[in-house]
C-alpha cells in the first residue's frame, strides 16, 4: 500500500523514462502514446511561445509607464515589509519592544529625578553655602561697587568677567611701559 515501488514522474521528468521495461504494450497502445506525446510536446512549445510573447508585452507596458527595475525592487520591498509588519510575530515583538522602551524611559526619568534631588541636596549643604559665600565675597572685592547677591550662575559670570577685565588691564599697562 503506502510503500509502493512505483514512482510518480516529477514535473519536467520524461514520462517515457518511468515506464517499466517489463510492461509490454501493444502496437496500438504505443502508437496512441506516441501521438499523445507529440501533442503534449506541441502544447508545451505553444505555451512557451505564448509565455515569451506575454513577457515581451509586459516589458513594453512597463517601459511605456516608466517602470524600471529599481522601482519594481522598491515596490517589492515595500510589499514585503507590509507583509512582515502584518504578521502576529512582528506585532508581538513590536509591542514588547514598545513596552521595554516605556520602561526604560521611566527608568531614565527616575534617574534624572534622583540626580536633580542630589544637586538640590548639594546646593543646600553647608559646604556649598560656604563656597557660595566665598565666591560672593570674591565678587564684591573684584567687582567693586556692585551689590553682592544674585544666583550662583550670576556670581560665577561676574567673577569670570572681573578676572578677564583685570587681565586685559594688566596687559595694557605692560604694553605702555
Amino acid at each position: 500500500g503506502l510503500l509502493r515501488s512505483d514512482s510518480i514522474p516529477e514535473v519536467g521528468e520524461d514520462a517515457a523514462a518511468t515506464v517499466s521495461m517489463g510492461e509490454t504494450l501493444s502496437e496500438e497502445e504505443q502508437d496512441e502514446l506516441r501521438k499523445e506525446l507529440a501533442k503534449v510536446e506541441e502544447e508545451i512549445q505553444t505555451l512557451s511561445q505564448v509565455l515569451a510573447a506575454k513577457e515581451r508585452h509586459l516589458a513594453e507596458i512597463k517601459r511605456k509607464l516608466g517602470i524600471n527595475s529599481l522601482q519594481e525592487l522598491k515596490q517589492n520591498i515595500t510589499k514585503s515589509w507590509q507583509d512582515v509588519t502584518s504578521t502576529t510575530a512582528y506585532k508581538r515583538t513590536s509591542e514588547t519592544l514598545s513596552q521595554a522602551g516605556q520602561k526604560a524611559s521611566a527608568a531614565f526619568s527616575s534617574v534624572g529625578s534622583v540626580i536633580t534631588k542630589k544637586f538640590e541636596d548639594v546646593r543646600n549643604s553647608p559646604t556649598f553655602k560656604s563656597f557660595e559665600e566665598k565666591v560672593e565675597n570674591f565678587k564684591s572685592k573684584v567687582g567693586g561697587s556692585k551689590p553682592a547677591g544674585g544666583d550662583f550662575g550670576e556670581v560665577l559670570n561676574s567673577a569670570a568677567n572681573a578676572s578677564a577685565t583685570e587681565t586685559i588691564a594688566e596687559q595694557t599697562e605692560e604694553e605702555t611701559h
